[in-house]
């Protein structure tokens, strides 16, 4: 039998953020320019060079992807808030049934 409904987990959503965060805060401390070393730890000048240009546009990359990374992370953020927004509505509405519906007939 098909579920006509659907069920969202927040704790998972909000997981998924942290762990976004957490990694975007790595990128902070970690550069990919770290990964050179000095010329002379190449051998080779040429190489050393080729190296340092690599790094380079690699960290344009990671750049560009913790941009991504950061709006993926305030859009998970941002669905938790709605669904909590909307399930808190919905219980105000479903309460004020309730509760104006006067004695509850199934309590003798």
């Amino acid at each position: 039998m098909a579920d006509d409904g659907f069920k969202v987990d927040l704790g998972a959503l909000e997981s998924a953020a942290e762990g976004i965060n957490a990694t975007l805060n790595d990128l902070q401390t970690k550069k990919v320019s770290d990964i050179g070393g000095k010329d002379s730890d190449f051998g080779h000048g040429d190489l050393a060079d080729t190296v340092s240009d690599f790094c380079d546009r690699w960290e344009l990359g990671v750049e560009n992807l913790a941009k991504d990374a950061q709006v993926v992370s305030g859009r998970l953020n941002k669905s938790v808030e709605a669904y909590l927004a909307t399930d808190k509505s919905l219980k105000g509405e479903l309460d004020g049934i309730l509760t104006g519906s006067g004695t509850d007939p199934g309590v003798r």
